[in-house]
C-alpha cells in the first residue's frame, strides 16, 4: 500500500496507519423491489433479544452515572456459569475489544526497538491484522490449508525468540472449521511456555463436534493460554457490545493494566447477565440456527459445492477470482453477504426465507462453483 504523502506543516498520522488494511464491516442489503431484503453478511442471528434482555435494558436508569470498571456483576455471573474464578475473567468491548488489551498487554515494539512477532492464520478473522499492527507488533500469516484450517505444523515452524503472541480461532472466521483437542494439546506442547497463545472462540456455542478443543479445559491446563469469548453472537447482543477474556491471574492482572476504562456499560452488563439467567432460551435458539446450518450444508453439498466443514453460524463458499460475480448474483435477490476479493464468499445462517433464497441462489450459481 502506498503511504500519504507528507505535506509540509500538516498534521500527520502515525506510519503505520497508511499500511492498515481497512476494516470491511457487513453491508446492509440491497432493495429490490418485491423482495424482502436480509442480511447474511455480519454472523448477527436473526432473532431479536431475549425478553429477559429487553426487560433488563428498559429498568436501566443510572445512565448518569459510570459503569462499574470491573463489570462485578458480569464477572460473577460468568464465574459461576464457566467454573472458574472471577478474577480470571476480564471484559471488554466485544472479542475484539477483548483482544485489543490482549494484544496491548503482550505484543508491540520493545525498548531495543524490535517488535514483537504475532503468529494467525490467514484468512482468519480480519482485525487480527489491524490489532496486531496497531499494537506495534509484526503480523506473521500462515496460508490456511486447502480445507480451510489452520496449517498448525507451519505455525509452529514460525515461532522465533520474537513470538510473543499466536492467535487460534476456533471455528475459524470466515472458513468456518475447529481445532480438535488433541490438535491444540500437541501444539501447545510445542509451543515456549513464554509465548501467549489465544484462543478465539467467538462461535463456540455453535459446535457440535465432540472432537472440539475445550477451552476451559485447555486453559485450566496451560498458564500461557487465554480464552477469547463474546455475548455477539449466540446471545445476539452484537450492538451492546460485551466480550471477555478468561486467563490465569498472571496474565489478567496485566490486562487490567491496559484495559479499557468503562469499556462495557452498565446496559450492556446487565444485558449479558439476564442473557446468563436465561441461557436455556439462548441455547435453544443456538440450537434452531445449528439445525438450519445443517440443512444449509447438506443442501450446498448435494448441489455438488465444496466448502470447508463449518461449525459457525456461517457457510464459506471458496470462488476465488468468481468471488464478485457471486456477490452481485445475490445483492441482486436482495441478500447481503460478506465477499473477500478473489478469496471466497462468507454467508451467515439466517432466517428460513433467507437461507431457502441462499440455497437457491447456489443452485442457480453452480456454474461458480469449480473455481
Amino acid at each position: 500500500m502506498t503511504e500519504n504523502p507528507v505535506t509540509p506543516g500538516q498534521v500527520q498520522p502515525r506510519p503505520v496507519v497508511a499500511r492498515l488494511p481497512k476494516y470491511a464491516a457487513g453491508k446492509p442489503p440491497k432493495v429490490v423491489e418485491g423482495i424482502t431484503p436480509y442480511k447474511l453478511s455480519s454472523n448477527e442471528i436473526p432473532f431479536g433479544p431475549l425478553e429477559a434482555v429487553q426487560q433488563a435494558v428498559i429498568e436501566q436508569s443510572n445512565l448518569n452515572r459510570y459503569p462499574d470498571p470491573l463489570s462485578s456483576k458480569l464477572r460473577e455471573a460468568l464465574s459461576d456459569y464457566l467454573d472458574v474464578p472471577a478474577e480470571d475473567i476480564v471484559t471488554g468491548a466485544g472479542s475484539l475489544g477483548a483482544l485489543t488489551q490482549i494484544l496491548n498487554t503482550f505484543a508491540g515494539q520493545n525498548e531495543d526497538g524490535i517488535q514483537d512477532e504475532v503468529i494467525y492464520a490467514w484468512r482468519s478473522f480480519e482485525a487480527y491484522p489491524i490489532l496486531v499492527q496497531t499494537a506495534g507488533a509484526l503480523p506473521v500469516e500462515i496460508p490456511l490449508l486447502e480445507d480451510g484450517r489452520h496449517d498448525l505444523e507451519s505455525m509452529i515452524a514460525a515461532v522465533n525468540e520474537n513470538t510473543s503472541v499466536i492467535l487460534l480461532c476456533t471455528p475459524n472466521n470466515p472458513t468456518g472449521p475447529i481445532l480438535t483437542q488433541a490438535e491444540v494439546d500437541d501444539f501447545l506442547a510445542r509451543v515456549p511456555k513464554n509465548v501467549l497463545v489465544v484462543l478465539d472462540e467467538a462461535y463456540i456455542e455453535f459446535v457440535r463436534d465432540e472432537k472440539s478443543v475445550d477451552g476451559i479445559h485447555t486453559y485450566n491446563e496451560n498458564e500461557n493460554v487465554v480464552l477469547l469469548r463474546t455475548f455477539s453472537k449466540a446471545h445476539g447482543l452484537a450492538n451492546l457490545r460485551v466480550g471477555y477474556s478468561v486467563a490465569h491471574p498472571s496474565i489478567t492482572n496485566n490486562i487490567r493494566v491496559m484495559a479499557t476504562p468503562f469499556a462495557v456499560s452498565s446496559v450492556a452488563e446487565d444485558a449479558a447477565v439476564a442473557s446468563l439467567e436465561h441461557i436455556d432460551q439462548v441455547l435453544e435458539r443456538v440450537e434452531a440456527l445449528v439445525q438450519e446450518r445443517e440443512r444449509v450444508v447438506a443442501a450446498l453439498v448435494e448441489q455438488g459445492w465444496n466448502i470447508p466443514s463449518t461449525q459457525a453460524n456461517f457457510v464459506w463458499l471458496p470462488l476465488g477470482e468468481k468471488t464478485g460475480e457471486f456477490v452481485e448474483r445475490a445483492n441482486a435477490v436482495a441478500l447481503s453477504v460478506r465477499g473477500f476479493a478473489n478469496e471466497g464468499v462468507r454467508v451467515s445462517i439466517g432466517e428460513i426465507e433467507a437461507n431457502d433464497r441462499f440455497i437457491e441462489l447456489c443452485n442457480e450459481s453452480r456454474d461458480l462453483a469449480d473455481s
